[in-house]
């Protein structure tokens, strides 16, 4: 059986099968390059000029009698591993990951070095293991870096892995290949017939590699559109509709989590700063609170700009948790401030916070939380509220309008601060 079917491979004409797995490496390239300049995504750019070069070694290694005497020897291998690292550096563009220059061109640097040395140079066996080495090399880091998309289920995401994994475990074969190169008129046989093989498997491996690069990019590319139609452009936040479709998901997972309570938090409206400096300032103003909320809750919080002045953040927490993070955000607040035309311009934030299990509708428990927000206005502002029980409100939330002198008073309601505070010094 092993025997017909080894008869039957190299009864198939190499060349051709080369020939055509060059051309389609090109054409494939040609039309990655088409859809990088439709998508603009760098990643695909990355890949056609590795298919592209790809096809060139090729080209150089079917026809290189023509142009032995214009390029050095070893050029269509070369070019091989410079495109294979491509592939690499497409996978991490693709994720948004630097490219490593020295990585990438480790491959081709390493053959070029040890084409001095005559012992390899001269030893078909060695070069053919080392090739197989470098190739499936690259192979194998692409397939890692392509796990790294963690957004897909393991089933969606298996193709984009296992295709490459395959293709590196076969070129691991040459590495016994090249003993049978030299063990007689069958193992020339047999060599010869897992060389149409790897034909074969080139052709394959090029076209459904490409499909699947095309596909990653398209989803990165539709995700990117989504995300842009879920943001809020001046603050950088989730906007209305981005919040309530991430609000709906954590939900569903607390839900699944054992009913694992979730708590609202609404942040105080911002109207007084626009009524008393301006829109400019106000809108600066908004800025500052969303970058300073950003980064203080935590990264699985969700955090929204519903409208306006209109704050509100999602945690998948209990109210005393909550209310913990809520004080967090208030004293980064108190201490923030902007510059405008010279003049320190700084406010402080009151917050309400409501608690419930994911059952009930995140509309109800906004407008809990809104409630209890105009009670902690009400009470001197610059505090946190807890709706509920009394007994669950940590001490942190007293009232520390209270506490600050008179100057910093003033900051809370929006007025120019006189003098450079603390967050205004340089």
């Amino acid at each position: 059986m092993g025997g017909s079917l080894a008869a039957a491979l190299a009864s198939l004409d190499v060349g051709t099968l080369f020939f055509i797995a060059i051309c389609v490496t090109i054409l494939l390239g040609l039309f990655l390059l088409h859809a990088w300049l439709q998508e603009g995504n760098r990643a695909l750019a990355w890949w056609s000029l590795a298919y592209l070069i790809g096809g060139a070694s090729g080209v150089l290694w079917r026809f290189g009698d023509a142009v032995a005497s214009v390029l050095p020897a070893g050029t269509s291998t070369v070019l091989l591993f410079i495109a294979v690292g491509m592939t690499w550096s497409g996978a991490r563009s693709l994720h948004g990951r630097p490219v490593r220059w020295s990585v990438m061109a480790f491959g081709a640097a390493f053959w070029m070095v040890a084409s001095f040395f005559p012992a390899f140079a001269e030893s078909a066996a060695s070069r053919i293991v080392v090739s197989a080495i470098i190739v499936a090399g690259y192979t194998f880091l692409t397939a890692a870096e392509l796990r790294r998309e963690r957004r897909k289920s393991l089933i969606r995401r298996w193709p984009a892995i296992f295709v490459p994994m395959l293709h590196g475990a076969i070129f691991f074969f040459p590495v016994g290949l090249a003993t049978l190169c030299c063990t007689g008129e069958g193992g020339q046989g047999l060599a010869r017939g897992w060389i149409v093989v790897f034909a074969i498997e080139i052709v394959l491996y090029v076209v459904g590699t490409a499909f699947i690069v095309l596909i990653l990019a398209k989803d990165r590319t539709v995700n990117r559109y989504k995300l842009a139609a879920a943001t809020d452009p001046l603050t950088g936040l989730l906007n209305r509709r981005g919040f309530f479709e991430a609000a709906g998901s954590l939900i569903a997972i607390s839900r699944r989590n054992r009913m694992a309570p979730v708590s609202v938090l609404v942040f105080d409206h911002f109207k007084a700063i626009n009524d008393r400096s301006g829109h400019a300032t106000g809108d600066a103003m908004l800025q500052l609170f969303a970058k300073v909320a950003r980064e203080t809750l935590r990264a699985t919080d969700i955090i929204g700009r519903l409208g306006g002045e209109e704050f509100v953040a999602l945690l998948p927490s209990a109210a005393a948790e909550a209310a913990i993070a809520a004080e967090r955000v208030r004293a980064a607040f108190a201490v923030a401030s902007i510059v405008r035309n010279g003049r320190c311009i700084a406010a402080t934030v009151s917050i309400g916070v409501a608690s419930a299990l994911p059952a009930t509708a995140i509309d109800l428990l906004i407008t809990r939380a809104d409630d209890v927000l105009y009670r902690a206005k009400k009470n001197g502002r610059n505090r946190v509220e807890i709706a509920g029980d009394p007994a669950e409100t940590p001490p942190a939330s007293h009232n520390h309008a209270a506490e600050i002198p008179r100057r910093r008073r003033r900051k809370e309601e929006g007025a120019v601060v006189d003098g450079a505070p603390e967050s205004c010094i340089a």
